[in-house]
């Protein structure tokens, strides 16, 4: 694991170290994806899909799901006047009565200015301070702001628990950028008696990270790193909530894959 991330990471210094004689800096262009189209089956192996069970399985560990079957979600659709006895699609069952948010002080804090600092924390989008407090307030902020669209039948308390906030420093955010990585664990109570509806489930909700040139026009439009987490993580809550699938993380290439490991 190590040797990997050292090789992963020596690639990256070399492909600075080539473009540093460069006159005419190239980094306005966002980076491209490679298409999924572009991965095929080899010759003679079939893609193996997943069974019929497994899909199922996936889909009933989404939030949304879990809160729809259970037993005080139905009691209280049931007690509406005239009311339906099924939530139409990407209608939410709950509004959400209060947000609680906690920042293990466990997790580690990295204020190395590196393109890839050990941490569970890095965070450069505020003046040095409590890492911790700042990234809880980012989370309570967006969630609350997310969640006011909901109008479901069903009271119920957000548990948020982070567990890692790796967004980009200032040598990654003015060169190469890079992925804003962000994992928390959601579990969703019962407004009245604090009773777990839904046990709590892991949710990874990385975002692309602006880098060069498109990092320095994105702050003149007021688009810093704390708007733009804010904005995303406010979208991430609201879609956990109301879609049926649940958030699907995107996919974002060579650095989401070296945050992996």
């Amino acid at each position: 694991m190590k040797f990997t991330r050292f090789t992963l990471i020596a690639g990256i210094g070399l492909g600075l170290s080539a473009c540093a004689t460069a006159d005419l800096p190239t980094r306005n262009a966002p980076f491209e994806e490679i298409p999924a189209t572009s991965v095929t089956t080899p010759q003679g192996y079939r893609a193996a899909l997943p069974s019929e069970e497994t899909v199922q399985e996936l889909r009933d560990t989404t939030v949304l799901k879990a809160v729809i079957e259970a037993p005080s979600t139905e009691a209280a659709i049931a007690s509406l006047p005239n009311a339906p006895r099924d939530l139409s699609p990407y209608e939410s069952p709950v509004t959400v009565e209060d947000v609680i948010v906690h920042v293990p002080r466990s997790l580690k804090v990295s204020e190395r200015n590196s393109y890839y600092p050990r941490g569970d924390i890095v965070w450069r989008g505020d003046p040095i301070g409590d890492r911790h407090a700042q990234v809880q307030a980012i989370f309570e902020s967006a969630f609350k702001r997310g969640v006011q669209s909901l109008h479901g039948p069903v009271k119920v308390d957000l548990e948020v628990t982070v567990k890692r906030f790796h967004a980009l420093t200032e040598k990654a955010r003015y060169t190469i950028g890079g992925v804003h990585s962000i994992t928390f664990d959601l579990a969703v109570r019962d407004a009245e008696t604090g009773k777990i509806l839904v046990p709590p489930r892991t949710i990874r909700a990385d975002l692309d990270g602006f880098g060069g040139q498109q990092a320095i026009l994105a702050e003149a439009r007021g688009e810093t790193q704390k708007v733009r987490i804010t904005n995303h993580l406010a979208e991430v809550i609201r879609e956990e909530l109301s879609n049926p699938e649940g958030y699907r993380n995107a996919s974002l290439g060579f650095f989401q894959l070296l945050n992996n490991l």
